[in-house]
């Protein structure tokens, strides 16, 4: 390991500098941001739990419940002042999930000023095209990764070459010391393919997992609120919400709609 280790910190500063610069020009701030942080997240893993899912679907159904019961201008106050609402104040984690919140808020906001004009199928296709929105803009974080993940080896191999010219100047040297120089060189190529497939490719594809995974909690508004423009039943609404969230977080039945008493 010892040429591998006095080689390693000129040669992957070298590459993951390209690499890193490469990903600078070609993506915006924010999408560099997003994939800085998205690696962060390959270790926690996604941000939304059962309880989370269980809150969202609470929370949504309380609002409707009010639109329903009080009228419009009941609800008005909670959907126009999310951070002063008694119902949202019940969950504060939601209150601090922008994209979440907006969807809820704006949604619900476009059914109240159309009056009851606007159609389920209508409403659907908005809340769709947000979705997809915003999914497309977190999947560039991950394409991101992906994206210099594929630049690696290839930096690794450009790192080789310039190792080997730095060998070729110094040719007039004893084997043992031009040994040591393609050695340094050659560390180049592993470098590059070991940060890519062993490091930066699993991340990429594990933050597209997560993003996929969290994808669920703005299904499960959907469902809900569509399903209540549809006139479906309390108990068909909530079913179609929950099955949507994957396995490993999705509540139980029982945990559904005995929240949903006060239980």
């Amino acid at each position: 390991m010892a040429p591998i280790i006095h080689a390693t910190p000129l040669e992957g500063g070298c590459i993951l500098g390209a690499g890193i610069g490469g990903m600078m020009i070609g993506n915006s701030p924010v999408i560099i941001k997003g994939a800085l942080a998205g690696i962060g997240k390959t270790f926690s893993g996604s941000k939304y739990h059962k309880q989370d899912y269980l809150n969202t679907i609470f929370c949504v159904s309380k609002l409707l419940k009010v639109l329903k019961g009080e009228g419009a201008v009941a609800l008005e106050q909670h959907i126009e002042n999310p951070e002063a609402s008694a119902i949202f104040s019940e969950y504060p984690k939601l209150l601090k999930d922008h994209a979440i919140l907006h969807l809820i808020c704006d949604t619900i906001r476009l059914q109240v000023v159309s009056q009851g004009t606007l159609s389920p199928s209508a409403m659907e296709d908005v809340m769709d095209l947000a979705i997809k929105t915003h999914h497309h803009d977190e999947v560039k974080n991950a394409d991101a990764l992906a994206t210099l993940a594929g630049a690696l080896p290839a930096l690794g191999i450009v790192a080789c070459v310039l190792g080997v010219v730095k060998t070729m100047a110094a040719i007039d040297q004893p084997p043992a010391i031009l040994g040591g120089l393609v050695g340094a060189a050659l560390v180049g190529t592993f470098l590059g393919v070991f940060m890519a497939y062993g490091m930066v490719e699993p991340w990429a594809k594990r933050l597209a997992q997560i993003i996929d995974e969290e994808g669920a909690m703005p299904i499960v508004v959907k469902q809900i609120i569509i399903g209540n423009m549809n006139g479906h039943p309390m108990p068909l609404i909530l079913e179609a919400a929950r099955v949507g969230i994957s396995h490993h977080c999705q509540p139980s039945f029982a945990e559904v709609f005995d929240g949903m008493r006060g239980k």
